[in-house]
């Protein structure tokens, strides 16, 4: 998914390591394109500012100036900060999963590829870590999306809460957290209902349906595809939704990785999955 971005660092870098010794203007010069390579990876200004100018003191230091390799010191810096930008080494922790029926929660723009990520998610907690699941969707006014949600539940092979005509979200909220008590589910996946674009009415009723379903997890569903968008999006939901973390769709198709770097960054939530392609265990 970085495939842009690392070949162009590549070069940037290659121009580093090929002198002896570095001035401190061949290392701006190298910040420079750096900074250009992640703009047109289409990582947000605000975190490209911040990463060159956490960066830059260290790669100028007299440390670097002085080694007898400069170039691959200024590089470890970069790629330090890189992976820092992405949450670090640390391995990321479990889905909170552990206390029948946890409850997570789908959130996201209509298009993100949400519904198709939550049959996704039940086929990985249902042949990984051997889940009993539920879905349910509570998207009312996209009446195919529920019926979508049901077919994947099919094809995955977990049970789909079943459809009451004319229910709203709350309530669905409500009975598909029942139905996983009484039917001794290990988890129940709400997909709340997307928008075409961020309004305050989808943000309320996500906010509501939180109140209610105290969700384990929240999972922000964005598309990779919509750039600076998909960073917008994360703002907005994690201001209203305890989010606990991320899930970019179609990186197969985004050879940038920008919004991945810039969505990290923003929000300071793990990536929990990346989504590739349409088909079921593309998680």
């Amino acid at each position: 998914m970085f495939d842009a971005l690392t070949d162009r660092l590549g070069k940037v870098f290659d121009g580093l390591t090929g002198r002896g010794a570095l001035s401190e203007k061949d290392v701006n010069e190298a910040l420079r394109e750096i900074r250009v390579a992640l703009l047109e990876a289409d990582v947000a200004l605000p975190v490209v500012k911040k990463f060159i100018d956490d960066v830059r003191p260290l790669a100028i230091g007299e440390n670097v100036i002085k080694s007898i390799k400069p170039g691959q010191l200024v590089i470890k810096i970069v790629h330090d900060a890189l992976v820092e930008t992405l949450g670090g080494d640390e391995e990321q922790p479990p889905l909170k999963i552990d206390s029948p029926p946890a409850v997570i929660m789908m959130a996201g723009l209509q298009g993100s590829g949400k519904t198709t990520t939550t049959g996704k998610l039940a086929k990985r907690l249902k042949d990984v870590e051997r889940k009993k699941v539920l879905v349910a969707s509570l998207d009312v006014r996209r009446p195919a999306a529920m019926e979508q949600l049901r077919i994947l539940a099919q094809q995955v092979g977990v049970d789909a809460l079943p459809i009451v005509e004319g229910q709203l979200p709350p309530d669905i909220a409500r009975r598909a957290i029942q139905a996983a008590k009484f039917g001794g589910y290990d988890v129940i996946i709400l997909d709340t209902a997307g928008r075409t674009t961020l309004d305050d009415q989808m943000m309320n009723e996500a906010a509501q349906i939180a109140e209610i379903a105290n969700p384990q997890e929240t999972l922000l569903v964005a598309d990779a595809l919509t750039g600076q968008d998909a960073v917008e999006t994360a703002k907005r939901f994690n201001e209203r939704l305890p989010l606990t973390g991320l899930v970019l769709t179609r990186m197969d198709g985004d050879g940038r990785g920008g919004a991945a770097l810039s969505m990290r960054a923003v929000t300071g939530l793990p990536i929990r999955f990346i989504g590739m392609g349409e088909k079921v265990d593309g998680l």
